[in-house]
């Protein structure tokens, strides 16, 4: 990730971008981020009017004079702040291809600390923590060494937008807490992180205040874009390839912790089954779906 310092802290430009680039929408002409009146036609303006632009569902405004070459705003407007849709969008895309590497870590996991007893699979708290660890490393490594080393992952590649700093020091001390805070902005499925982004004046979720960076729009060459499609489908056509031929290799190991029994997946004569804590979820095929209060023997 590139560093700056030459025209001040980026988060000043990014600040300074966010309130002087909306849009008034009767005039069109530029105005502040939160004035209530256009100065040029005097008509109010709403109060959400820049949520809308940084979600895309209008056109930002441009500018209506090219600044000169010594003009503060041509540093500025280098950069331009990442769109809350543009980063659902990016992350869609690398949670798609997570699921991939997610379900190959289980498979193993779930395969070697589990047993198959007739037609019930029964799944050790052993088996579960892992798999869980696994993929809580996964996501964390996935994010923070691409972000580190490009400024993007897979799918802020694909959609056009990349990490920044907003003050000087090292990309990986800082993409290391961005990755690592996700587990507060995570919470209530990324509402809270997303709610955060919102309010901040350059959209900045909780890892990205803490880690000092910042998420800007990028226009990535073609090759750019062309390989991350590419280790995209891969990733995803090698996952599909490697889960069944895991799933049908069995290499039990008998764990010598959390060896306790707590997911247990069969099938009966009219109907599957899962248990967990004591509640059982039946599958029938005919009747639908019921659930009963059973102790797990």
């Amino acid at each position: 990730m590139p560093e700056e310092g030459t025209h001040g802290s980026i988060l000043d430009q990014l600040t300074a971008r966010v309130f002087d680039d909306m849009e008034c929408p009767h005039c069109h002409s530029q105005v502040g981020a939160h004035v209530k009146h256009c100065k040029r036609c005097g008509g109010a303006i709403p109060a959400g009017q820049h949520l809308l632009e940084e979600c895309g569902l209008t056109e930002p405004a441009r500018p209506t004079a090219a600044p000169t070459k010594a003009s503060p705003a041509r540093t500025v407007d280098r950069f331009r702040i990442a769109r809350l849709g543009d980063r659902f969008i990016a992350f869609v895309l690398d949670i798609s291809m997570l699921f991939g590497l997610f379900a190959v870590a289980d498979a193993w996991a779930l395969m070697r600390w589990s047993t198959l007893e007739g037609t019930e699979l029964q799944l050790t708290a052993a088996s579960l923590v892992t798999a869980i660890l696994l993929n809580t490393a996964v996501l964390f490594l996935y994010g923070w060494l691409l972000e580190a080393a490009c400024g993007a992952t897979l799918g802020k590649a694909l959609v056009g937008i990349r990490i920044v700093r907003t003050t000087e020091g090292g990309s990986l001390s800082a993409c290391a807490v961005r990755n690592a805070l996700r587990i507060f902005d995570g919470l209530g499925f990324y509402l809270l992180g997303t709610a955060v982004a919102a309010c901040s004046n350059v959209r900045q979720r909780i890892g990205d205040i803490c880690a000092h960076t910042a998420v800007i729009e990028e226009s990535f060459g073609i090759s750019m874009r062309l390989t991350a499609l590419v280790l995209w489908i891969a990733t995803l056509s090698a996952a599909g390839w490697a889960v069944p031929r895991i799933c049908s290799t069995r290499d039990y190991v008998q764990p010598r912790y959390l060896s306790q029994v707590i997911v247990r997946i069969g099938k009966s004569e009219d109907s599957s089954y899962v248990r967990v804590a004591g509640v059982t979820l039946d599958l029938h095929s005919s009747a639908g779906i019921s659930t009963n209060r059973k102790a797990i023997e």
